[in-house]
């Protein structure tokens, strides 16, 4: 375990995170009968409530702090609760449909309220990274100090919108990371986290990281997209290219962890620290991947 151990992609599934998906169910469905349906207990109303649950679970794993995103556009004031209960153990995120009008205001109200990071999901919402609408709240975020953007390419698949029956028209023709590589260009200052090894588009998530510096990937989730790719690389070796490339710098370590009771996904921890041991990563390299970097970006305190 490292001195900080940092997780870049905590999704924070609050009491208003399931009353939006209620709504989009419909059928007079509410947050209780969505989770009911889940078979996951109802988070408390009160989102200080559930940030002390994350504390609790991190800290029974050793974690120091962790990025939360809310998860779903209108949920932003949730995790900015979270964070000013725990500004020391919480960063927060925010998904943004920037085809929404007065998305630009809403980045800056998120902004003012202490989040840190816009996740923009194109193939979620149909729009191109390197579009009109992405352009004015990406140049918004630029003119806030400490932000960073996170986007989601590859695949995209939301397990809980499985399990309700929710439909997913999501529209891989916006999923490529080399769309970033334009918008990162125009703003080499602020930082732009792509997910998941870029989630299938791996070659090209590595293509964009070559030429833009502000570029970086988050290691989360189980990772599954590697049986897309042939031959399906290990771990070690998705690591080991993403090294190569990016340098220890700029790999952020994350679990994609979620609900309760299923809490912190350690597993996901488990194999990725056995991929890097297996590459002989120095020990200072893995503490960097694993919570250094991460608290740097996002300027956490330092401990120790």
């Amino acid at each position: 375990m490292p001195p900080a151990l940092y997780d870049a992609h905590i999704h924070f599934f609050s009491h208003r995170f399931y009353s939006l998906l209620a709504a989009q169910h419909g059928g007079g469905a509410t947050a209780e009968t969505v989770c009911a349906a889940l078979g996951w207990p109802v988070p408390p109303e009160d989102p200080t409530e559930l940030a002390a649950l994350w504390v609790a679970e991190l800290d029974r794993h050793g974690v120091t702090g962790a990025a939360l995103l809310a998860s779903l556009p209108g949920d932003e004031e949730s995790v900015a609760t979270a964070i000013r209960a725990f500004p020391h153990r919480f960063a927060g995120y925010f998904f943004l449909n920037p085809l929404v009008p007065g998305a630009p205001e809403r980045v800056q109200r998120a902004f003012a309220a202490g989040l840190r990071g816009i996740c923009l999901f194109p193939a979620m919402h149909g729009f191109s990274i390197a579009g009109a609408e992405a352009a004015a709240v990406i140049e918004t975020a630029a003119a806030q100090p400490g932000a960073v953007v996170f986007v989601h390419c590859g695949i995209l698949s939301v397990g809980v919108r499985k399990r309700l029956g929710l439909p997913s028209p999501f529209d891989m023709r916006f999923s490529n990371p080399i769309d970033v590589h334009h918008v990162a260009l125009r703003h080499p200052q602020l930082p732009f986290i792509v997910p998941h090894f870029g989630a299938g588009y791996f070659r090209e998530a590595l293509m964009l990281a070559s030429l833009c510096g502000n570029v970086y990937f988050d290691t989360s989730s189980s990772n599954n997209w590697t049986r897309c790719l042939t031959p399906p690389p290990t771990l070690e070796q998705v690591f080991g290219q993403a090294l190569d490339i990016l340098g220890p710098q700029r790999l952020l370590f994350g679990t994609d962890s979620s609900f309760f009771p299923r809490g912190w996904v350690r597993p996901v921890f488990e194999v990725q620290c056995q991929a890097l041991a297996s590459l002989g990563l120095a020990p200072a390299d893995q503490e960097a991947i694993l919570g250094g970097n991460l608290q740097r970006l996002l300027g956490f305190p330092q401990f120790g």
